[in-house]
């Protein structure tokens, strides 16, 4: 009997679980500092509504219908349309993308790990600057320590996946959203108390034309596909498991909403402090690892909350690890054969190793683009009844979403792919 997710509850949680990551916690409150704050988060909720959601609910709409790995399920989804069976590369891009991706993630989760334990235990190096950067490059001077870190974050992940979809990937799901929720929310009002609140607000939601760029616009544009996770086949794997009962238009609506008030809360616990102190908001990466770091330092219980903000991006990273490692391993066993956990260790040793590559030589990874492929099957090859069966649409909705997914979604996804080349 293939394993299934238990229910309405379970699937939207998993779904959340696999938007919100690194993306929700770490990328977008650098980004939105970079970047000139409020108008930035107007154009990131713009390429949400023209892009992420219909390619989103194509996904949806082909995981249910196909019944399988993202490469299966397009291909049985052509095949039943008239469409030709070679679509099925798109999926099979998908999963090869995911998986490199991951190799990369699992580093930068092992990151947060390394933060979490040493702050728990340690506690922070104190208010100097050079102390907590120090602190930062120690870590990346430290091969041993990144491996070790690396192939921790991976084993954890790979631990769960093999469990299946219901007792594996819904039980951790049904854990870390819980707790991710809770310490966002414990942030963010730790944060509005200890921190200046008034300039952050002023910062994320006035709208500041003059400080907003055309390369922020594509950056904007851009980070909805990385932070949801849209165009790689996850939430067509993810569909596979889900029942004729759950509604996937609701599932696709409440996953963005709530990975953007996510998104949104990070940012809340995020400026205030740095506002507070006085500190460069658009500084990078080095934002959550030093920057913050040293503002936590200067607060009353900034050990503890320090803690809390490096667990909650270690959980965050983990829920959305696991739902690229499925992508993987449902394709391999489907079409290989084998037990589940030994395809879900055998790829997490996989990513292991290519991770390694990162470790060795650190370089903040390229912009990696599959999406294309699977917009222009949702788009062309999709028929219009697949759209209203499958996500409960009139007519007229069927035919939005599918002129979206012909038009809007591609020509986003070509101009933020070009857009390194001109910026």
């Amino acid at each position: 009997m293939r394993d299934s997710w238990s229910g309405r509850f379970g699937f939207i949680l998993a779904a959340i679980a696999s938007a919100v990551g690194l993306g929700s916690i770490w990328k977008f409150p650098y980004e939105v500092g970079a970047n000139g704050g409020a108008a930035f988060v107007v154009f990131y909720i713009a390429g949400l509504a023209l892009a992420v959601v219909p390619l989103m609910l194509a996904e949806f709409a082909i995981g249910r219908r196909g019944g399988a790995d993202a490469a299966t399920s397009i291909e049985r989804v052509a095949a039943a349309h008239g469409a030709a069976r070679g679509w099925m590369w798109a999926g099979v891009l998908g999963v090869v993308s995911g998986a490199l991706i991951l190799s990369f993630y699992s580093v930068i989760g092992g990151w947060t790990l390394a933060y979490t334990v040493s702050t728990a235990l340690a506690g922070l190096p104190g208010a100097d600057a050079h102390a907590v950067q120090a602190r930062y490059d120690a870590l990346l001077a430290s091969p041993a320590r990144m491996i070790a870190y690396h192939a921790v974050f991976l084993a954890l992940a790979a631990a769960v996946v093999a469990r299946g979809v219901s007792r594996g990937i819904e039980a951790a799901s049904k854990v870390l959203m819980p707790v991710l929720v809770v310490l966002v929310a414990a942030l963010a009002a730790y944060s509005a108390v200890q921190g200046d609140l008034r300039a952050t607000l002023a910062f994320l939601f006035s709208l500041d034309l003059e400080r907003f760029t055309a390369h922020a616009a594509l950056e904007a544009l851009g980070l909805g596909f990385f932070s949801i996770g849209a165009g790689f086949g996850l939430m067509i794997t993810y569909a596979a498991y889900a029942g004729p009962g759950i509604a996937l238009g609701e599932a696709a609506l409440v996953t963005v909403i709530v990975d953007t008030a996510i998104s949104l809360l990070a940012g809340l616990a995020v400026f205030p402090l740095v506002f507070a102190n006085g500190l460069d908001p658009a500084s990078g990466p080095g934002l959550v690892f030093v920057t913050l770091p040293l503002a936590f330092a200067r607060m009353p219980l900034g050990e503890a909350a320090a803690a809390g903000f490096f667990l909650l991006l270690f959980v965050a990273a983990l829920a959305s690890a696991i739902s690229m490692l499925e992508l993987a391993v449902a394709l391999v066993t489907r079409r290989l054969g084998g037990s589940r956990p030994l395809a879900a260790a055998a790829l997490g040793a996989a990513c292991f190793v290519a991770g390694l590559a990162t470790v060795f030589s650190f370089n903040l990874w390229a912009d990696w683009h599959p999406l294309g492929a699977l917009a222009d099957f949702a788009g062309w090859a999709l028929p219009e009844s697949l759209l209203r069966e499958e996500l409960r649409l009139g007519p007229a909705g069927a035919r939005a979403l599918r002129w979206l997914l012909r038009w809007a979604t591609p020509a986003l996804i070509v101009v933020t792919a070009a857009a390194p080349a001109f910026f």
